[in-house]
């Protein structure tokens, strides 16, 4: 009897600091603007399904603070190796949130369907946008590169649909999926179109996260500088159009170890690059004493991160 007591009072006490919990976060919750600017464009929300679809993803991002910490300190380390790209390929800055819906920012980010690296392009896609992809080298993994196919896929399509909802829709449900979805539906505008939940989601998750970023406090985010991840520069890049037999031979000979070196080339897949066909790789050697840093010193790239 003591310990059936004992269970229903720690029962109500855990139902009882929930319902305090709720109360509180449901008043936290981030209200939904009249209207979302993106990539130049102003989306307003003053229609119910946009509203609620707007909503949805406000709460879900509100609520899934594990996810969206890491999401802010790894950003401290790639967008500023990101934007330069997007800004010389004519890409609006605000696509890159893009690749933070699409990985978490996570450079190793494996999907089910086989998408891989920042930009989530599957095997096939991303042959078709440039990138060499087979057992030994998986250029989805290289940030530079997967970037500038990220662009390219996003100017062929934006010459087709000319809105970047509609591309950022197109991204997610492929340019050919879309094409039919236009056709069937005589809608240019993909917030006007009737498509699967997935991608129905994706364009407000892309605008969720965007505000999300640009004020973090109001989804009750508190940063410091030293709470960011850095950019760890790299030392040197040595031009490599050979076969090279031993990568942890080939780390150690530039002074680094077999680690080092493949957490700063991702994209070699192998102890060894066959590279039979004498192409031209960029092997970047970090600089092992950055990677010692004070993270006193480190520098936000955005001061909103760190209100």
């Amino acid at each position: 009897m003591r310990i059936r007591t004992l269970f229903a009072a720690t029962v109500l006490l855990v139902q009882g600091f929930f319902a305090a919990a709720s109360s509180q976060s449901v008043n936290s919750v981030i209200p939904v603007p009249e209207s979302v600017e993106f990539a130049g464009q102003t989306i307003k929300l003053d229609r119910a399904d946009l509203r609620e679809r707007m909503d949805r993803e406000l709460i879900a991002f509100t609520y899934s603070h594990n996810m969206s910490t890491l999401m802010i300190k790894r950003a401290n380390k790639y967008f500023p190796q990101i934007e330069p790209i997007l800004e010389r390929m004519g890409i609006p800055d605000d696509l890159k949130y893009l690749m933070v819906i699409e990985s978490n920012l996570d450079p190793q980010a494996q999907s089910g369907a086989g998408a891989a690296g920042l930009w989530q392009f599957t095997q096939s896609t991303g042959r078709e946008y440039g990138l060499e992809v087979n057992s030994n080298i998986d250029e989805r993994y290289n940030t530079y590169k997967a970037t500038e196919a990220a662009c390219r896929f996003l100017k062929e399509a934006y010459s087709k649909y000319g809105n970047w909802m509609t591309v950022a829709a197109s991204y997610n449900g492929g340019q050919q999926g879309m094409d039919r979805r236009i056709e069937m539906q005589h809608q240019k505008d993909a917030l006007d179109m009737w498509l699967v939940d997935e991608t129905s989601r994706y364009m407000f998750r892309l605008l969720a996260v965007k505000m999300m970023f640009e004020d973090p406090s109001k989804f009750g985010f508190s940063f410091k500088c030293e709470d960011l991840y850095p950019y760890i520069p790299i030392k040197k890049q040595i031009k490599v159009t050979d076969p090279v037999d031993d990568l942890v031979a080939f780390a150690e000979k530039n002074g680094i170890t077999y680690a080092d070196l493949k957490r700063a080339n991702l994209w070699l897949r192998e102890s060894k690059l066959n590279n039979k066909s004498h192409r031209t790789y960029y092997v970047d050697i970090p600089d092992v004493k950055a990677e010692y840093y004070n993270p006193s010193k480190t520098k936000a790239h955005s001061e909103a991160w760190v209100k």
